[in-house]
This record gives structure tokens, C-alpha cells and sequence, in this order.
């Protein structure tokens, strides 16, 4: 009896790829914080590395880079949630004056609208009163607290990763003694870390600088709760193409219903939305360059495969994820056509990062 390899190959990837599948939405409780805990970690050693740039006596990341890269982001932390707790109360507080604006608001629009549009719109009066906006408020608001509930088990993780990541070239070693395939470990790890943190760091100036202008518009119109939107807007900016479109609809959605007149709206959706459109589209990918190179349609794919698994904090992690598998993708032959399909342009740029970390592996 004769088989055919490739088929028995294809099978194998099939349901290989169903069991990971099934063990990710499965196991989400677990593997969300883990996998939030590793970017947090990612960032740690992005800033202690950026540290000790900024220090001029210091030549490479040692404890007192990394102490301030945990000091930094532990404010960070706690600035988060003091200001996401108050804020996301006085939100839900004035949801019944939102609520009572935005029948005012109803009743002008129909008042405004011709009788004959009226009525080829049935019942749109009721339409327009029909729209609750106390759940989409409360949605959102659990959102947010929901992804800060888990913190503290997120935070133990990274405790654990930064006090063993100094065993982690050891452990590669005595696993693979081969020099060669030591070499290609060595290179995925290195490269993925890089570009990882790379997108992080660019991603996260560009996330502050969208935050901070939005801010002052926010302010200069007189938004509601400014300072929690544009945390909202810096924090929805780390997800693909949808975070923007989302982080100007909220702010300029409360605009409408917290003032009887259009003006303030169009001036938040229009000075939020050109601050996304410049920020989103010349400044980040100026900044990024072509270091990712993967695929716009791939990301657009990944935020749909991952948020739909693991939710909002699979949008967050989509693209990291996808740089990932792209770069493991790429090392190994069988899976490097996979690699090309996932990238922008069709080239793999990674042959001179591999010889570069064989190098440092094999130097005696």
C-alpha cells in the first residue's frame, strides 16, 4: 500500500492548525495575559535599551537601564487605571444627561429634515429615539475596565520573565548544541525581538503624539472627560486601520450629544480624523520605514482572525503575532513561501540579521 507524503503533510497541517486554533480560544483566560505580559516585556527592554542611548556613560542595557525602563512603565500603569477608574464613572453618571441631549438633538433633526423625507422614512421619530446609547457607553467603558482587570496576573508574568531572561541564551545553548541550528534559533528570536520592539516604540510615540493633539482640540472645543478620550484615542491607536476609524468616532459621538449644535461636532471629527490621516500616514510609516514589511491586506486579515478569537486584546496583539510567524516563516524553507505571501513586497530581508547572530553564536 503506497501513501501520498504530501497529502499526509497537508492533513497533518490542517489539523495541527485546528488544534492550535481550538487550544487558543479554548485557553483564552491563559494565554491572553501571557501574551499581553510578553509585549509588556517587549517594551521593558525596548526602553532599556533606549536608556542607555540616553545616557552617555552607559554602553549597553544593565540594571539601571532596565530599573528605569520598570519604573517608567509601572507610572504608566498606575496613571492608567487612576485615570480610566474616575473617568469611566463620571462617563456612566452622565449617560441619562447624554441621553436626554440626544432626543433634543433627535427632534431638531426631524424638524429639519423635509416632511417628504419624513415620510419615506417610516416611523423615523421612533428610529432616532429608538438608539440607546447608555449600552454602547456602558460596552465601551466595560471594555476598558475589563482589560485592566487582569493586570495584576499580567504583571506577575513579567516579573518571571525579566528576572529568567538572563538564563535564556543558556537554555537555548544546552537544548540545541549544534552550532547551526543554534544559530537559526538565535536568529528568530533576535529578529523577531527587534522588530517587535521596534513597532512598539514607533507605534507608541506615534499613539502619544495622536493623544496629545487630540487632546488640545478636545479641550478647545470643551469635550466632556478630555483627558480619558485621549488616553481612549492613544491606547485604540495600536489597533490597524479600525482603532483610528474608532477613536475619532467616540470622541466626535460625544460632541453630538453633549452640545445642541453640529459646530463642535464637525470640528472634533474633522480635526480628530485629520490628525489620524497625517499622523497614520506620514509620520508612522516614515518612522517605520520598511523594517516590518508585512502584507496591509495580511494585517487587515489578522485583526479579523485574532479579534474575533481573543476579542479586543487580540486587535491589540494582531500585528506583533503576524511580524512573528512572519519571521519564524522565513527561516525555514518549507515554510518560506508562507513568508512571501505574508509580506508587503515579496522579499524577505532577514539573510544579513541571520549571518550577523551565526557570527555572534559561533564566536568563541
Amino acid at each position: 500500500m503506497t501513501f501520498d507524503t504530501r497529502a499526509i503533510s497537508v492533513s497533518l497541517v490542517i489539523l495541527a492548525t485546528i488544534g492550535v486554533f481550538y487550544v487558543m480560544v479554548v485557553g483564552k483566560a491563559f494565554l491572553v495575559p501571557l501574551a499581553v505580559a510578553l509585549m509588556v516585556w517587549y517594551v521593558i527592554n525596548a526602553m532599556s535599551r533606549s536608556y542607555t542611548k540616553l545616557i552617555p556613560w552607559i554602553k549597553e542595557p544593565n540594571w539601571l537601564t532596565m530599573l528605569l525602563a520598570i519604573v517608567s512603565i509601572g507610572l504608566f500603569i498606575s496613571l492608567t487605571i487612576d485615570l480610566v477608574q474616575n473617568n469611566v464613572l463620571n462617563v456612566q453618571e452622565a449617560i441619562p444627561r447624554y441621553r436626554a441631549n440626544f432626543e433634543t438633538l433627535s427632534a431638531k433633526v426631524s424638524e429639519l429634515l423635509p416632511p417628504q423625507v419624513i415620510e419615506s422614512l417610516p416611523n423615523f421619530s421612533e428610529l432616532l429615539q429608538g438608539v440607546e446609547l447608555a449600552p454602547i457607553l456602558t460596552a465601551f467603558t466595560d471594555n476598558v475596565l475589563a482589560m485592566i482587570s487582569n493586570i495584576s496576573l499580567v504583571l506577575i508574568y513579567v516579573a518571571f520573565m525579566l528576572a529568567e531572561q538572563g538564563t535564556f541564551r543558556k537554555k537555548i545553548s544546552e537544548i540545541f548544541p549544534d552550532q547551526s541550528k543554534r544559530g537559526s534559533i538565535m536568529s528568530i528570536l533576535s529578529h523577531a525581538q527587534e522588530d517587535i520592539q521596534t513597532y512598539l516604540w514607533i507605534k507608541s510615540l506615534t499613539s502619544t503624539i495622536t493623544g496629545m493633539i487630540s487632546y488640545f482640540v478636545l479641550k478647545w472645543v470643551g469635550v466632556d472627560f478630555a483627558a480619558f478620550w485621549a488616553f481612549s484615542i492613544f491606547m485604540l491607536n495600536f489597533i490597524p486601520t479600525v482603532g483610528s476609524i474608532i477613536a475619532t468616532f467616540f470622541p466626535a459621538v460625544l460632541a453630538l450629544i453633549q452640545f445642541d449644535t453640529f459646530i463642535p461636532f464637525f470640528i472634533v471629527l474633522i480635526g480628530v480624523g485629520a490628525i489620524q490621516v497625517i499622523v497614520g500616514n506620514v509620520l508612522e510609516p516614515k518612522l517605520m520605514g520598511n523594517s516590518l514589511n508585512v502584507s496591509p491586506f495580511v494585517v487587515m486579515m489578522s485583526l479579523t482572525l485574532w479579534g474575533s478569537i481573543w476579542g479586543i486584546a487580540g486587535m491589540f496583539l494582531s500585528v506583533p503575532i503576524t511580524v512573528m510567524m512572519l519571521i519564524i516563516f522565513a527561516h525555514f524553507d518549507r515554510t518560506r513561501y508562507i513568508a512571501v505571501m505574508l509580506s508587503g513586497d515579496g522579499s524577505l530581508k532577514f539573510a544579513k540579521h541571520t549571518e550577523r547572530v551565526l557570527e555572534k553564536t559561533t564566536a568563541p
